[in-house]
């Protein structure tokens, strides 16, 4: 076993228990931060696998953009960060339903590779993937910033009560005379 396994092996079971953690954890919160755990680790089976532009695309944007925003939305809505008894359910069915999807999937793969090495193409260089993200790609890019970028405009527009809101006369609330105005007795 080389050190590129042992690593492996060892981030890979930091990605699955912080996975597991994130979907049995009972507070919004903490289950956020057990995903930038996981998304962590697999940033770090890419570096270990010689992927660094796909582990810092992981890094910067799941990490640093999807986790945070998930997070801001939590605390912008001002939703319940605890736990919740009216929303806790028995786990089971939850657990035969994943485990049945992932021996399926397991099955699936098996029967369709039937365990065939395939030759890999050539190593990709961080210019073609440029070109290509930004050549062929770019218009779903761009539809992709724009659509979050409303979307963090709508979670700042839901979360301040005093915009948008119908503004109500002061009734009953003297007004000061502006003394220093021209026209107004001022100097």
């Amino acid at each position: 076993m080389t050190v590129a396994d042992a690593l492996l092996l060892a981030l890979g079971a930091v990605a699955v228990g912080a996975g597991a953690l994130v979907v049995t954890s009972a507070q919004i919160v903490r289950a956020g931060l057990y995903l930038v755990v996981s998304l962590g680790a697999m940033a770090g089976l890419y570096l270990v696998l010689g992927a660094e532009l796909v582990a810092w695309v992981q890094v910067l944007v799941y990490v640093g953009a999807v986790v945070v925003l998930l997070l801001f939305a939590v605390m912008l809505t001002r939703a319940p960060i605890g736990p919740s008894e009216d929303l806790d359910r028995p786990a089971w069915p939850g657990l035969v339903v994943g485990g049945g999807v992932g021996l399926g999937l397991a099955a699936l793969f098996a029967d369709a590779f039937r365990w065939t090495v395939y030759p890999l193409p050539a190593p990709g260089t961080t210019e073609r993937m440029g070109a290509e993200i930004f050549g062929t790609w770019v218009l779903p890019f761009e539809v992709l910033s724009i659509l979050l970028l409303a979307a963090l405009v709508g979670a700042i527009i839901l979360s301040r009560p005093d915009i948008g809101a119908p503004k109500t006369p002061d009734i009953g609330t003297p007004k000061t005379p502006d003394i220093g105005a021209p026209g107004k007795g001022g100097v």
